[in-house]
């Protein structure tokens, strides 16, 4: 743990948080209890471990601001994915019915219960020492989080999945990350995450936060987005969207053409063929004259008529929107092509 030399005020030791405000921060929280909470988080510098991607927020006024944009209400349940010492926990848990916070690091848990206990917010508050992605997920209306960058994709695509629906997420990701999952047809980052993403919500770039605004400083900005799921969510089997949307952005910038008249492929979507006409038989579907004709056919021919299509001839995924890569799948499916 650093060793704060400059501190000289001869304050009692509040090792319950990380942060110490300099002295014109401190002058203008005086007027707010919420802030003057942030403030008490005292003189204690825990190290913070960059390897897990703990980069602790020490601007009150940014913790402040990310909460507001959350919109509480005092009957929600908020989840809270790496509190590290706390500093936005306090402000959730003044705004809230209930907070369940998810932290990896035992020496955080610990902070985090200091800060709290023998006041009102110690049994409004439950910490769940656990990897994130691997943890159950319970009920909540609201989810906030300076998420561990390690974790965003990981994270993001847990939460879109998330049943029962919460009403949104406020997030602060790494910027470059962040502006992938509003990314538009044609832009640089325009990939996977955001295809994915702008399928199954609606996402509001915030504000963006300078990376000084943390201790230790990242290398790059980082940028807060609200996430809101669609509801209801469109009608399609993900896990197949997700099997062409992968294929085809492996190499996004090639001609679908090319992406998918490859001998890998002819032969996955050939498996695929095989394993749903028996899964078909087994139901005893009747099938319609159109697919009994495609079932005499490859996978390769099937592909290279739809891609003759006027509508895709010579396209690609870096340029396609969301109704094209929904009128493709559509019509593969129709053709006996199934992508999982």
């Amino acid at each position: 743990m650093p060793k704060n030399k400059r501190n000289r005020r001869s304050e009692p030791s509040t090792a319950s948080a990380p942060y110490s405000l300099s002295s014109r921060e401190q002058s203008h929280q005086n007027s707010s209890a919420d802030q003057a909470d942030l403030k008490s988080a005292g003189t204690n510098l825990i190290a913070p471990n960059t390897s897990l991607g703990q980069h602790f927020l020490k601007n009150p006024a940014v913790v402040t601001a990310i909460v507001a944009k959350a919109a509480l209400k005092p009957s929600d349940v908020v989840l809270e994915i790496g509190p590290g010492t706390g500093n936005m926990t306090i402000p959730l848990l003044q705004q809230s019915k209930h907070v369940v916070a998810i932290e990896y690091d035992n020496r955080m848990v610990r902070e985090v219960l200091k800060r709290v206990e023998g006041t009102d917010q110690e049994r409004k508050l439950q910490i769940i020492l656990g990897d994130a992605i691997k943890t159950r997920f319970p009920f909540f209306d609201v989810s906030v989080a300076n998420v561990p960058y390690p974790i965003s994709s990981a994270l993001v695509f847990k939460l879109l999945s998330h049943r029962p629906m919460f009403r949104c997420a406020v997030m602060m990701f790494q910027e470059e990350f962040a502006l992938r999952l509003t990314a538009r047809p044609g832009e640089a980052l325009y990939c996977r995450l955001s295809v994915n993403t702008q399928l199954l919500a609606k996402v509001d770039q915030l504000m963006k936060v300078g990376r000084n605004n943390f201790r230790p400083p990242p290398k790059v900005e980082s940028r807060v987005v609200r996430i809101e799921l669609r509801n209801p969510p469109p009608p399609v089997n993900f896990s197949e969207w997700d099997g062409m949307i992968r294929l085809l952005f492996n190499r996004k910038n090639k001609t679908l053409r090319s992406v998918l008249l490859t001998k890998p492929t002819i032969e996955m979507l050939d498996e695929n063929r095989r394993t749903q006409k028996a899964l078909n038989n087994s139901n005893n579907n009747n099938e319609s004259s159109m697919m009994e004709e495609e079932e005499e056919k490859g996978a390769e021919q099937i592909i290279e008529e739809v891609v003759a299509l006027e509508q895709w001839k010579d396209k690609r995924a870096s340029k396609l929107d969301l109704d094209d890569f929904l009128a493709l799948l559509a019509e593969f499916n129709k053709r006996g092509i199934h992508f999982a």
